[in-house]
């Protein structure tokens, strides 16, 4: 018999702690690996941590509700496996650092189970895949030589899809015997995203109510997201001095060509066109020409992301908002990133994002017009520099200029704002980039192939 202790994973280079919201197991439980365990909240999404071994669950460390920082055990589970087990807790004196170079594969192999996340997959498999794999199987693949190449490419017989431990193990077996072993099609290519750091900012006091008021009230406790969203738009404008700039466009090429096309797409493509994707695409094209506007700020160094990972502010049925995040955007085309804008919207109405889904943007959209603002200033998401919002398109009288004077047309005109942080992109560079997202959106091709 051996104790495993499953601890907090680490679900972005940002988070620091995270929420237990529900167990689903409770001591004398019996659990299998990669089943779920208990329900997590981070101020990104909500998520499930699945067990890392078959076993008994002999204690529960913390209750529901509880905030518990990443690494801290969090459960104990009584098991038979050596490949993951750990002996059971008791006072030990360190071992000498020569010892833990020499010490047996099986040590290894139980230290590496009760690793923090991070910690186990930081060398090779720190990556942007939408695949989710427990800390049992990232350890044995890192024990067995598996790339992440590799392992991207192993079917999954768990939830989901996911690469279980039974899974790892045939396909290391087969691999020893050169057996001819099963794949799933060719994952994207393996982008490695420049670890962020956030710069340390004293938390702002949030004034207290006194309990007092000279009118008839209803005093609403916030809830835990309302709670997290509010702390992470204090602390953005406590760390960024923000400067937001305007612009408006002629939009009129755009509208009429989704209004031709947008049934013939649905029907080949089963995606509903919106216009956020439309919105992306000249985004990305922009970032490439400006590339500052797609970059963060460690301390005094400026680190230029090379990966452009859009991420769309998406509103909740309970109105409270969440971003998730296209990875790659510049890599796909206009199917692609419809496939992406409707994929992550519905997950995040649904509550089914995972934590990767809401990690590593650099530049993020908001379409306050959809609710029939024409115009926001928003708030920079944190470590990022900027943000664009979009206003609702509404039919105006305008002055056209053509070659034989001016005259004034009904076009579809749209209101764009740009806040960004002043310490990092001046007034010229944020203008520039605003004026060349505008002029791309008026510039629409027409005839445009999709």
């Amino acid at each position: 018999m051996a104790i495993v202790e499953l601890v907090m994973p680490k679900m972005g280079e940002s988070i620091m702690e995270a929420t237990i919201l529900r167990w689903h197991k409770k001591p004398g439980d019996q659990v299998k690996a990669d089943e779920t365990v208990l329900e997590i909240a981070t101020d990104k999404v909500d998520s499930e941590v699945p067990s890392i071994a078959d076993g008994e669950i002999t204690e529960l460390l913390f209750a529901e509700n509880e905030v518990v920082p990443v690494g801290a055990v969090i459960a104990r589970i009584k098991t038979s496996s050596d490949v993951a087990g750990t002996p059971a807790p008791a006072p030990a004196q360190p071992a000498p650092q020569e010892a833990v170079h020499h010490a047996p594969v099986q040590k290894e192999a139980a230290f590496a189970a009760t690793a923090p996340v991070q910690e186990q997959i930081e060398p090779k498999f720190t990556t942007g895949s939408p695949r989710f794999y427990s800390p049992l199987v990232l350890t044995i693949a890192q024990q067995e030589g598996v790339s992440f190449a590799e392992l991207e490419k192993i079917p999954g017989s768990g939830n989901e899809g996911r690469v279980t431990k039974k899974d790892i193990l045939e396909y290391v077996e087969a691999r020893k015997h050169g057996k001819p072993q099963p794949v799933i099609q060719e994952a994207e290519p393996v982008q490695v995203p420049v670890m962020e750091s956030k710069p340390v900012v004293a938390p702002t006091p949030v004034p207290q109510y006194n309990g007092t008021s000279g009118g008839n009230v209803e005093i609403i406790e916030m809830d835990r997201m309302r709670k997290l969203i509010a702390e992470h738009m204090v602390r953005s404008k406590h760390t960024s001095p923000h400067v937001t700039s305007f612009a408006e466009a002629d939009v009129t090429h755009m509208v009429k060509w989704r209004d031709a096309v947008k049934k013939d797409f649905e029907r080949r493509e089963g995606e509903k066109l919106t216009f956020t994707p439309l919105f992306i695409e000249a985004v990305v094209k922009c970032l490439k020409r400006f590339p500052l506007v797609n970059c963060s700020l460690d301390g005094d160094k400026i680190i230029v992301k090379k990966d452009i990972n859009i991420g769309m502010a998406t509103a909740l049925p309970s109105g409270n908002l969440i971003v998730p995040v296209i990875r790659n955007a510049d890599m796909l085309n206009l199917v692609g990133l419809t496939r992406q804008v409707n994929h992550l919207a519905n997950a995040a109405r649904q509550n089914r994002l995972k934590p990767e889904d809401t990690q590593n943007g650099t530049f993020t959209l908001t379409n306050v017009g959809t609710f029939g603002s024409l115009m926001g200033t928003p708030i920079i998401n944190q470590p990022q520099v900027a943000i664009l919002a979009v206003g609702a398109i509404k039919k105006r009288p305008v002055v056209i200029e053509t070659e034989y004077g001016d005259s004034i047309a009904i076009r579809h005109m749209m209101y764009l704002s740009l806040s960004y942080d002043h310490r990092i992109v001046d007034g010229a560079l944020g203008s520039t980039f605003l004026s060349a997202v505008a002029q791309e959106l008026e510039s629409f091709d027409a005839q445009k192939e999709y």
